[in-house]
């Protein structure tokens, strides 16, 4: 699959299959979240792989009830270290580029994801004070986003997209 096949097959799953998913995906997934671009190389990012079911059922909670998400084999918690951000780039760092690296490393993970044949959804809708508590996360590190993955049990749904001249302005 070219990567403009896997950009436009992307899609939202929320139903997964009850087949794990192996070691060498998962590093697979790891792998190419740490090739996304990054602040100045600061690579500010921690990833929890969460396998276990009573976690993945606390942060399905976490996730406005969102139980779904306790199904799938495997939840990816993408995190931001703050403290690492704000060394190199003081407020800016802390407050923009851990953010923009990490959603950068979450596409890069969900893209290769598809390309494995696997599925996932970028959950952004939690309480990041009980999903730090819940994984011990050191004070400065924030999570960011959950990305349950899994295989597909359901067909992907397209949804519509606004359309480049919707969205862009040239500027001369």
């Amino acid at each position: 699959m070219n990567l403009k096949e896997a950009i436009e097959k992307r899609h939202s799953v929320r139903s997964f299959k009850v087949e794990g998913i192996s070691e060498e995906a998962i590093q697979t997934l790891l792998e190419a979240a740490c090739q996304a671009p990054t602040a100045g190389n600061m690579q500010a990012w921690r990833f929890y792989v969460v396998r276990n079911e009573k976690i993945k059922r606390d942060l399905a909670i976490s996730a406005l009830n969102q139980m779904w998400m306790s199904r799938a084999p495997v939840i990816i918690v993408l995190c931001a270290d703050m403290a690492r951000a704000e060394r190199f780039y003081g407020e800016r760092g802390r407050n923009l580029y851990a953010l923009q690296d990490t959603a950068a490393a979450a596409q890069n993970l969900l893209l290769t994801a598809g390309s494995l044949g696997l599925g996932g959804c970028w959950v952004g809708a939690f309480s990041e004070a009980r999903v730090a508590k819940l994984l011990d996360l050191p004070h400065s590190v924030r999570p960011l986003a959950l990305l349950p993955i899994g295989y597909p049990d359901e067909e992907g749904k397209e949804t519509s997209r606004l359309k480049p001249e919707e969205v862009t302005v040239f500027v001369d």
